[in-house]
């Protein structure tokens, strides 16, 4: 079965622990709304760069790896290997934590834009926009393992 989140079993552990709404995506996305500041930045930072050290050396989770194969993530030139590093870096030293957009609903030419776009945003933001991102990335592991 697939992971819903990287590396962070202990929403869906939590989700388990509560009473069902019905709606299982509500159910985590609850969980993740009221977790601690630190838990929320440790879920982020649980996420892989993406075409970073782990597509290199095939540590992707299985999920995350289809999911970036899926935008081609897993067939870059040298230039845009280079474009996407830059941005990781650049990304990780300003915000603590690496980029995340669900790879799935765009291309490499959307996620290289958005990358470059999000940077001018504040910290407080960006981790919104992030756990917004996980959320639709958990969204679109469900509906695949329904």
């Amino acid at each position: 079965m697939t992971a819903l989140f990287e590396h962070s079993p202990w929403v869906e552990a939590r989700a388990d622990a509560r009473p069902s709404s019905g709606d299982r995506h509500a159910d985590l996305m609850a969980v993740v709304a009221t977790a601690s500041d630190a838990e929320r930045l440790a879920l982020i930072r649980a996420h892989p760069e993406l075409a970073g050290k782990a597509a290199i050396d095939g540590t992707l989770t299985q999920a995350s790896a289809a999911e970036q194969a899926s935008a081609g993530l897993d067939r870059l030139t040298a230039e845009e290997f280079a474009r996407f590093h830059d941005l990781n870096t650049r990304y990780r030293a300003r915000f603590g934590f690496p980029f995340i957009i669900c790879v799935r609903l765009t291309d490499k030419a959307g996620i290289l834009a958005a990358m470059a776009a999000r940077l001018a945003n504040e910290r407080d933001v960006e981790i919104a926009t992030a756990i917004a991102e996980i959320g639709k990335i958990t969204k679109l592991r469900l509906e695949g393992a329904a």
